[in-house]
């Protein structure tokens, strides 16, 4: 088959690990042709390039700045895209025919591109669903229902899961989500299909544990809980610096925040204010470097703001889960992160406001013995359900 993937992602290397790219492999290992569309951004001075590059065909487009700029500025290149993808696939793969379109959320915009593809070579058309948006700005009152601007990219979400043939989702309450609130969307082209990953052996040898910490000034005597990501808006940063003024005089632990985001400056702040002495705060680290810190941490944490109504499923979840750490989730009440958390053995969760049951299962993973039982259970959670063959099969369920 001749797969199209559309991406609004920087895919720089096929070799890269991530939930695309492991992916994008796992179709070009099983026999396929894949091709790659993704952006170029005005700020790195390239024209458009079409290249093979290990086998897999890459379409990057010269797009405006979509990363690192104002709201409005980024607000018109998005609306941009897929317009000049459009043209730079009609240009240079004019002559292929693709029997199968994958695409992620966000954007929600691609839908004319989609529904062109799909016109002309009569293919079939998979729906990645990540992000609900515009809802999840509502939630977090980014934007508002009054706000013409919602409406029109409403319009545009309506859209986009019309001209998908398959939604796959990250979880059920996500499935349950969007047939509640699209009641026109048939339940039969509806499923999960997680997050995914290709698995590697994550070794702690404990040679390297002890450089990398003793490089990062973290202790080698506490439990070490880390968090690494995005620091933004869907993050509740307000709630995450509560749960580290509770437990300063918490002499058992250790908490390293490892990212950025438009909330970093907050976090930033905080740290500079009060200089607590059981955490450091990271914005960048050489890739190697936060890998190696990441694997030789005790427990991993995911933050998600209260106020969302919409079920998010992070995919920070994977790479704890390949390391074999225990998770900590301290979100809303709709996601199923949690529950599938605890049901799986793997962690805890409590609800992102309440900083007393944060700190009690804090303490619950201080436990070393536990540590342990809980990080072997996350491993082979992971290998049971959330490999890149499991996504592929789903797929692939379709054309059988």
């Amino acid at each position: 088959m001749n797969i199209l993937f559309l991406s609004i992602g920087r895919l720089n290397n096929i070799e890269d690990r991530g939930i695309y790219t492991d992916l994008l492999r796992e179709f070009k290992n099983n026999g396929h042709n894949v091709y790659v569309v993704s952006p170029r951004e005005k700020r790195l001075n390239k024209d458009t390039e079409y290249i093979n590059e290990s086998g897999i065909h890459f379409l990057r487009v010269k797009i405006g700045n979509i990363t690192k700029v104002g709201l409005i500025e980024k607000g018109i290149s998005t609306v941009m895209i897929e317009s000049l993808f459009l043209g730079a696939i009609k240009k240079y793969m004019n002559d292929v025919c693709f029997d199968l379109i994958i695409y992620s959320t966000p954007p929600i915009t691609f839908e004319k591109l989609i529904r062109y593809v799909k016109q002309r070579d009569n293919a079939r058309s998979y729906l990645l669903l990540k992000d609900i948006f515009p809802h999840n700005a509502v939630d977090l009152q980014i934007l508002s229902k009054k706000n013409p601007l919602y409406w029109y990219f409403k319009g545009k979400e309506k859209k986009l899961y019309k001209s998908s043939d398959y939604i796959g989702c990250m979880s059920q309450a996500n499935v349950d989500f969007i047939l509640k609130h699209n009641p026109e969307i048939s339940p039969e082209k509806v499923e999960v299909c997680p997050n995914s990953l290709e698995p590697l052996e994550v070794n702690k040898d404990e040679t390297i544990v002890k450089k990398i910490k003793e490089k990062y000034n973290i202790p080698f005597d506490k439990t070490v809980f880390i968090y690494g990501g995005n620091l933004g808006k869907p993050q509740g940063i307000d709630f995450l610096i509560k749960c580290l003024e509770a437990n300063e005089y918490n002499g058992k632990v250790f908490f390293v925040i490892a990212g950025s985001g438009t909330e970093f400056n907050k976090l930033k702040a905080y740290f500079n204010s009060n200089n607590p002495n059981n955490a450091q705060l990271f914005e960048q680290l050489p890739r190697e470097d936060y890998e190696t810190l990441a694997n030789s941490c005790d427990v991993g944490l995911i933050f998600l703001d209260r106020r969302f109504t919409i079920p998010n499923f992070p995919s920070r979840l994977l790479s704890y889960m390949q390391a074999s750490m225990p998770v900590l989730a301290a979100t809303d009440v709709n996601t199923d992160i949690g529950k599938v958390i605890e049901e799986g053995e793997f962690g805890y969760w409590c609800e992102s406001n309440n900083v007393k049951d944060f700190n009690q299962k804090v303490a619950y993973l201080c436990d070393v013995k536990l540590q342990k039982t809980m990080g072997e259970n996350a491993r082979k959670y992971l290998e049971n359900n959330y490999t890149v063959k499991h996504s592929y099969e789903i797929i692939m369920n379709h054309f059988k």
